[in-house]
C-alpha cells in the first residue's frame, strides 16, 4: 500500500530571553577569567615537580600499569590508558608520550623508556611510527619520581568522572623542574624553562638544605649554566646569568659544535641549539646560498644516523672553515638564544622565580612530601606495635586465650571476651584472634615480640625526624646525593666565557682575492672570468645588438658601482659574482642584484676606488651634472642607493672621471651629436642638482644615449668634436646612423 504522506508541521519557536546588556568588565570577569585561569593551572604552566598536568596523568597511568618494573607494552594501551585520566584526543597524549621518551632526546634524563621511532627534537621531518607499532615503560630514574606515591605522600584527588583517583602533584626526590626542559603557553602568560645538570642542581639544593641565605653568586659558581639535552656551546655572560638567576627571565646564547674534516673539506655540525633543528638551518643556508650571501658552501646534507646527529657542509677549496662558521652563527640558527621565563606554580598559583627561589619551593615542597611518607610509616609502625603489644600480653597465660575462644558459644563474642579478659584493646583481640592454631605457641609469640625493642626505636627515630626540621633536611641531602650517584652525567653544554667567543665582523669578511678578466655589457651583462679560462678562449658570448663597455683584470675584491636609469645606486663586489666562461652570456645584472623597479636598466658601471672619482650623468633633456662619488659614500654596508641624482629627466648614461683622465664621451640625440671631454660638464656638489645644457636639443628631441668609444663602431668621432658647450652638436651623417648600436639610432 502506498504511504500516506505525512504533513510537515512547523517547530513550535520558543520565545527566548530577552537579550540583556552587559559591562564588558563583567563578561570578562565571569566568562574569559575562569578559561584563563583554568588554561594557567590546569593545562600549560608546570608545577613545582616539574610536570604539567599532561605529563603527571600519563606517567601515573603507566606506574599503574606496573610499568615501572615490568616489560614494555605497546604505547597504544598507554595512550588508551591514559585517557581515563587525561580527557583529550589519543593523538595528544601521544605526542606527550614521544616527547619523554628516550629515543625522541628532548629531555637531559628521559622519564620513558622506549623502543621503536619516536621522531626526534631536532628533526622537524621525523614523525613517529603509529602507537601500535612502538613500545614503552617507565624509565628506572622514575623510581625517584614516585617514591612514597603509595605512602601518602602527596594528596590524591578525583579524577574528571570520578572513577578513580590520581595525584596533585608527584613525590619527586629531585629538583625535576629545573632538570628537564619545559615549555607551556597558557593565556596571558608563558613559561619556558630551560634544562640544568643534575649533579649541579643536586649540589645547589644541598647547598641550600645547609644554609638557606646562601647568596646567588655563591650559588652561581656550583650550578654554572644550562645544559641542554644534545649540548652546544654555551656563550656564557655571567650578568646576563645572575639575572635569570635572580629573576627568572633572560636569555642563553647557545651555539652549534662542530669540527673540519680536512681530508674531506667539509664540516661536520655535531651539536645544535635546543631551540632550532637541522632543517630549519640548511633551509636558511640554501637561502643565503640563493641570495649570494654565502659562496663558501657547495653542499649541505643532513646525515643522521644510527650514531646520532650529524650535519655535513661541503667548502670550496681555499675556505678558511672556521672563518665560514663566524658567518653562519651571525645569519643562520646554528647560533640561537633560549629565552628562560621561568613561570611556575606553586601552591595553585603562577610564579615567576630566580633558580634559587625555585629550589627553595622545591625544598618545602619536598621537605612536605618527606613528612607525610615518614608520617605514614610511623602510623603503620605504631599500628604494629599496637598489636605486637597486644600479642605479648596473652603470652603471659596462652592457655586463658584458648580457654575463652573455646568456650565462647557465639563467634561476634569472641573480640569482646578477649578484651574482657586481656584489657585488650579491639585491633590487639582481632589480631590475637585471627592467629592460626599452628601458630599459639610460645616460640611463635616469642619471636615476633622480640621486634617490639627495634621497632619502639624506630617509632622514636621517626617521631624526631617528622619533629625536626634539620633531620628532614639532612634526609633529604643523604636522597639527593644517592640521586646524583646514580643518575648524574657529566655536562653536555660546553661553557665558553664571551671573552673568548670570537664574533662575526662584516667588516672584515673579504673575500678571496685573485685576479679575475670583468666584462661588461651594454645590455647589463657582467661575467667574472678566471684568468685560466680566459687565456683559453677570450671571444665573449653576446646577445644580439649587445657590445662590450668593460673588460679588464681586476681583483676579486673590486668594488662594483652600477648607476641605473631610474636614478639609482647598487654597489656589489666582483665577488658576489659566480665564476663563468667567456662563452656564456653572464649574470643579468638587475636579475643577479634584484632591481626593484620595472624595467630599470644599468646605464654604466664603475670598478675600483671611489676615491677622488666624479660621476657625469647625461640627461635625456640634454643637460649633464658631474658629480663627486664621495656624495654616496655611507657608514654601513648598503648594497642601494635611491636619488643619486637629478629626478627632472631621466639620465640615458654616465661618464666617470679622474684627476689624471678626463675621457671623452659620444653624446648622441636623434639627428645630431658630439664628441666632448668630461672636462666641460658642469660640476656640482649636491645630488639634486640639474647641471647645464651640453646639447641643445629642437622640436623636443632627447639624448639617445651617451657612448664612451664611438671609435669601436667605425665612427669619425673627431669631426663632432665641440669644444664650448651648449652646443646643438653636428647633424649625424647616414652612414654613421647605420653604425650606431640599435638603442642608439
Amino acid at each position: 500500500m502506498p504511504r500516506k504522506k505525512q504533513e510537515l508541521k512547523t517547530p513550535e519557536i520558543l520565545p527566548s530571553a530577552p537579550i540583556q546588556d552587559q559591562l564588558i568588565t563583567d563578561t570578562i570577569e565571569k566568562n574569559f577569567m575562569p578559561y584563563a585561569m583554568s588554561v594557567i593551572v590546569s593545562r600549560a604552566i608546570p608545577d613545582i615537580d616539574g610536570f604539567k598536568p599532561s605529563h603527571r596523568k600519563l606517567l601515573y597511568t603507566m606506574y599503574n600499569m606496573n610499568l615501572l618494573k615490568g616489560e614494555r607494552t605497546k604505547s597504544a594501551n598507554v595512550v588508551g590508558a591514559t585517557m581515563k585520566l587525561n580527557p583529550h584526543g589519543d593523538q595528544a597524549i601521544y605526542a606527550t608520550l614521544a616527547r619523554l621518551t628516550r629515543a625522541n632526546e628532548s629531555l637531559l634524563h628521559p622519564l620513558i623508556d622506549s623502543k621503536g621511532a619516536f621522531g626526534k627534537h631536532y628533526s622537524a621531518d621525523m614523525d613517529c611510527a603509529a602507537p601500535r607499532y612502538t613500545e614503552c615503560k617507565l624509565d628506572k630514574i622514575c623510581e625517584e619520581i614516585f617514591g612514597g606515591i603509595d605512602r601518602d605522600a602527596v594528596d590524591m584527588v578525583e579524577n574528571y568522572d570520578g572513577s578513580m583517583t590520581e595525584p596533585t602533584l608527584l613525590p619527586t626526590s629531585f629538583p625535576n623542574v629545573l632538570v628537564n626542559p619545559n615549555l607551556g603557553v597558557a593565556v596571558g602568560m608563558a613559561s619556558n624553562i630551560c634544562s640544568f645538570n643534575l649533579n649541579e642542581i643536586c649540589d645547589g639544593t644541598i647547598k641550600l638544605l645547609k644554609n638557606p641565605k646562601t647568596d646567588n653568586e655563591r650559588l652561581m659558581d656550583i650550578i654554572l649554566a644550562p645544559d641542554f639535552p644534545y649540548g652546544g656551546e654555551i656563550v656564557y655572560e655571567r650578568d646576563k646569568y645572575a639575572q635569570i638567576f635572580e629573576t627568572g627571565r633572560g636569555s642563553v646564547r647557545v651555539r652549534a659544535r662542530y669540527k673540519y674534516d680536512k681530508q674531506q673539506n667539509c664540516i661536520d655540525v655535531f651539536e645544535i641549539p635546543y631551540t632550532t633543528n637541522i632543517e630549519a638551518i640548511i633551509d636558511r643556508v640554501v637561502a643565503l646560498t640563493k641570495e649570494g650571501k654565502i659562496k663558501e658552501i657547495t653542499d649541505i646534507r643532513d646525515e643522521i644516523d644510527l650514531k646520532g646527529f650529524k650535519m655535513t657542509i661541503d667548502l670550496r677549496r681555499g675556505t678558511d672553515p672556521d672563518k665560514l662558521m663566524l658567518k653562519l652563527f651571525r645569519l643562520t640558527t646554528l647560533e640561537d638564544s633560549f629565552d628562560c621565563n621561568f613561570n611556575i606554580l606553586v601552591d595553585g598559583t603562577p610564579r615567576q622565580m630566580g633558580i634559587k627561589d625555585i629550589l627553595l619551593e622545591w625544598i618545602n615542597f619536598r621537605r612536605g612530601c618527606v613528612k607525610r611518607d615518614l608520617t605514614f610509616q610511623l602510623g603503620k609502625k605504631r599500628e604494629k606495635l599496637n598489636l605486637l603489644t597486644g600479642l605479648g600480653i596473652i603470652l603471659l597465660d596462652i592457655d586463658k586465650a584458648i580457654k575463652i575462644i573455646r568456650e565462647t558459644k557465639l563467634e561476634k563474642d569472641v573480640i569482646p571476651n578477649l578484651m574482657a579478659g586481656f584489657g585488650l584493646n579491639k585491633e590487639q583481640a582481632e589480631y590475637v584472634a585471627e592467629i592460626k592454631l599452628r601458630n599459639i605457641n610460645r616460640e611463635y609469640i616469642i619471636n615476633r615480640i622480640k621486634e617490639l625493642d627495634a621497632l619502639k626505636n624506630e617509632i622514636a627515630e621517626l617521631e624526631k625526624t617528622i619533629g625536626s626540621e634539620v633531620r628532614l633536611n639532612n634526609l633529604i641531602t643523604e636522597q639527593l646525593t644517592a640521586v646524583k650517584k646514580k643518575y648524574g652525567k657529566e655536562r653536555r653544554s660546553m661553557i665558553t666565557d664571551i671573552s673568548e667567543i670570537e664574533e662575526y665582523d662584516e667588516a672584515n669578511d673579504l673575500p678571496e682575492d685573485f685576479n679575475v678578466r670583468a666584462v661588461f655589457t651594454s645590455e647589463g651583462y657582467f661575467k667574472k672570468i678566471t684568468l685560466q679560462s680566459y687565456r683559453g678562449n677570450d671571444e665573449q658570448k653576446l646577445k644580439e645588438n649587445d657590445y662590450v663597455v668593460f673588460n679588464s683584470e681586476l681583483p676579486n675584491s673590486t668594488d662594483l658601482f652600477f648607476f641605473t636609469d631610474k636614478s639609482q645606486l647598487y654597489r656589489a663586489k666582483i665577488a658576489d659574482f659566480d665564476p663563468c666562461k667567456a662563452a656564456s652570456l653572464g649574470d643579468y645584472v638587475p636579475a643577479k642584484l634584484k632591481f626593484d623597479i620595472e624595467d630599470e636598466k644599468v646605464i654604466g658601471m664603475y670598478a675600483g676606488n671611489p676615491d677622488g672619482i666624479k660621476v657625469c650623468f647625461f640627461f635625456e633633456n640634454g643637460k649633464a651634472v658631474k658629480l663627486p662619488m664621495s656624495l654616496y659614500e655611507t657608514k654601513s654596508n648598503r648594497r642601494k642607493l635611491t636619488g643619486v641624482c637629478s629626478a627632472a629627466s631621466r639620465p640615458v648614461g654616465v661618464a666617470f672621471e679622474s684627476a689624471k683622465e678626463t675621457p671623452d664621451v659620444f653624446v648622441v640625440s636623434e639627428k645630431t651629436a658630439m664628441l666632448v671631454s668630461t672636462e666641460v660638464v658642469t660640476e656640482k656638489a649636491t645630488k639634486s642638482s640639474q647641471g647645464a645644457t651640453l646639447i641643445s636639443l629642437k622640436n623636443g628631441g632627447s639624448v639617445l644615449s651617451v657612448i664612451s668609444d664611438p671609435d669601436f663602431f667605425g665612427i669619425n668621432s673627431k669631426r663632432y668634436r665641440k669644444n664650448k658647450v651648449p652646443s646643438s652638436g653636428i647633424t649625424l651623417d647616414a652612414s654613421d646612423i647605420a653604425k650606431l648600436p640599435q638603442k642608439s639610432r
